[in-house]
């Protein structure tokens, strides 16, 4: 069974401090020399968190990208966009 990896304190301040300033898990397990999922986990523990990023405003409304906000309106532009954004697909197998 592998061992338990030691975690230090630059260690934890390197995946804040990166998390912090919008840095993916990916970057910050290539900056550690450890994989992604390692990192995922221990940030998971530090309670280390990205920043809120805001979408540009649709239709005069300002749209959080945090994943626990409310649900969007009905017909609103960002998630109706998505189903209307391509044509409909046309015929059977090409």
């Amino acid at each position: 069974m592998p061992k338990a990896r030691v975690w230090t304190a630059a260690a934890d301040a390197v995946i804040r401090n990166m998390r912090a300033g919008g840095a993916t898990w990916a970057q910050i397990g290539r900056t550690l020399g450890l994989s992604r999922n390692t990192v995922i986990e221990r940030g998971r523990r530090l309670c280390a968190q990205a920043p809120v990023k805001v979408v540009a405003p649709v239709g005069g409304e300002v749209v959080s990208d945090d994943p626990n906000r409310g649900a969007l309106r009905a017909g609103h532009p960002l998630t109706w966009g998505l189903l209307t954004s391509e044509p409909y697909p046309q015929g059977g197998c090409q």
